[in-house]
């Protein structure tokens, strides 16, 4: 029988509120024709105002739509309004073969994903493209270098001739090293007792991308990733991947005013790797990955390469996600959270946080901030990361009583994202 969404896992692919209440007065058979399903993507005509119904169509897998709705946000109210129909009853959404103007899309976006996959007509060309992708970075970094002893030696109390750092990012970024650029513009913003902590990370990020070519394979690649080097989901997937039941930890949504970035962290049911999955939005545009947290999803993996690998590119997915096991998902102490963070940063000196399963933990509010603790020791949540009201919520979910927590433990403290209730219910603390 095919595997039908949760209303949940349907709005949380709704780009704002709005979009969400819109969809809930779509979700009726009354506005709708000619739906159907063939168990890989959806279609249906909805009535709206004018005469012309609108036609939407939607591929199940990535998930991506299709609306011949004027809206700008993606996915439109319609395209929820359907996932709904179809998650709420299968009457309303009957088996069939798609309409001709739905083959058509579907059609096209195969033959696009095929040749995104094709490999470059010109390997030589690409070679050369990076080689002097290569030499910009190099110098790039190398002056990156100068102007951080620079300031050293002008002394960080000393801001006379120190002025903005948006000058430098600007040349990172004519660098092609875009994550120095990142980095470069967040020391406008860190207080003065952060500084030097910033400016000896960065330096060591600088000092190993001018010397990438004599530092061995992984770290190599966790450098590249570092300055700003980017792979193709289909790239990564041209080397080994790892087949397993993923548990679906958890999501978080952070958004600037030209992108949306969701973050969903799995972990292996049978390896116990962890997994960070990204996928990205425009603006009024939801990202279009979206598993429920709880959930199993049996698929293959590709990991970006790297002295940590945690990133990855999903690949063939093997059904639907199904729920998943009754009890929360095995946790550490706080001391052992501590002690796998300190493993990871051997491994990458710039690694803020590492995803962490926290068992037995209480949640506490003191004058200094809030507070994780197991009764032996204790750690500091991030504010930064969550909102207030998600920290209540941690507290309703708890009343008191030790619970799981799922979140990203790193030197500034624990960020929770999930917890699992005394009923064993996954609930997201990512939004307020």
């Amino acid at each position: 029988m095919e595997e039908r969404w949760s209303t949940e896992h349907v709005l949380s692919l709704a780009p704002d509120a709005a979009s969400r209440k819109a969809a809930g007065k779509l979700s009726s058979p009354a506005p709708w024709s000619g739906t159907g399903t063939d168990g890989a993507a959806l279609w249906g005509e909805c009535r709206g105002s004018g005469r012309t119904p609108y036609r939407t169509v939607i591929e199940l897998a990535t998930p991506a739509y299709q609306c011949s709705c004027p809206s700008r946000k993606f996915p439109c109210k319609h395209a929820l309004g359907l996932l709904l129909l179809w998650s709420g009853t299968s009457e309303a959404v009957p088996a069939g073969e798609p309409a001709d103007w739905a083959a058509e899309w579907l059609r096209a976006r195969r033959e696009r994903a095929e040749k995104r996959a094709a490999p470059p007509a010109d390997p030589e060309a690409a070679r050369r493209r990076a080689e002097r992708r290569g030499a910009r970075v190099a110098a790039g970094a190398a002056e990156l270098r100068l102007r951080l002893a620079d300031r050293i030696r002008h002394g960080l109390a000393d801001q006379s001739t120190a002025g903005p750092w948006e000058e430098v990012a600007a040349r990172m970024v004519d660098a092609q090293a875009p994550g120095l650029a990142t980095r470069v513009r967040e020391l406008d913003t860190l207080p003065e007792e952060r500084l030097l902590e910033e400016y000896a990370m960065l330096h060591l990020l600088a000092t190993a991308a001018t010397r990438i070519d004599e530092l061995p394979p992984e770290l190599a690649a966790t450098v590249r990733a570092r300055v700003g080097y980017t792979l193709d989901a289909a790239e990564v997937l041209t080397g080994p991947t790892v087949r397993d039941r993923w548990l679906v930890l958890g999501s978080r949504d952070t958004a600037d005013e030209r992108l949306t970035t969701r973050r969903v962290w799995l972990r292996g049911a049978k390896t116990g790797r962890p997994a960070l999955l990204l996928a990205f939005g425009r603006p009024g545009q939801a990202p279009d990955l979206a598993l429920p947290t709880g959930h199993l999803l049996e698929a293959e993996l590709a990991y970006h390469p790297g002295a940590r690998p945690l990133r990855a590119a999903l690949g063939t997915r093997y059904g639907a996600p199904e729920p998943g096991p009754a009890a929360p998902p095995a946790g550490l102490t706080v001391a052992e959270a501590v002690a796998g963070y300190g493993t990871a940063v051997a491994d990458d000196p710039w690694l803020d946080s590492w995803p962490t399963v926290l068992a037995g933990v209480v949640p506490v509010r003191a004058p200094d901030g809030w507070h994780l603790t197991d009764g032996h020791h204790t750690v500091p949540v991030r504010t930064s990361a969550v909102p207030e009201a998600a920290l209540w919520r941690l507290v309703a979910v708890s009343t008191g009583r030790p619970l799981t927590v799922f979140g990203e433990y790193g030197h500034q403290g624990f960020a929770p994202v999930t917890a699992w209730s005394a009923e064993h219910r996954p609930v997201g603390l990512s939004s307020s």
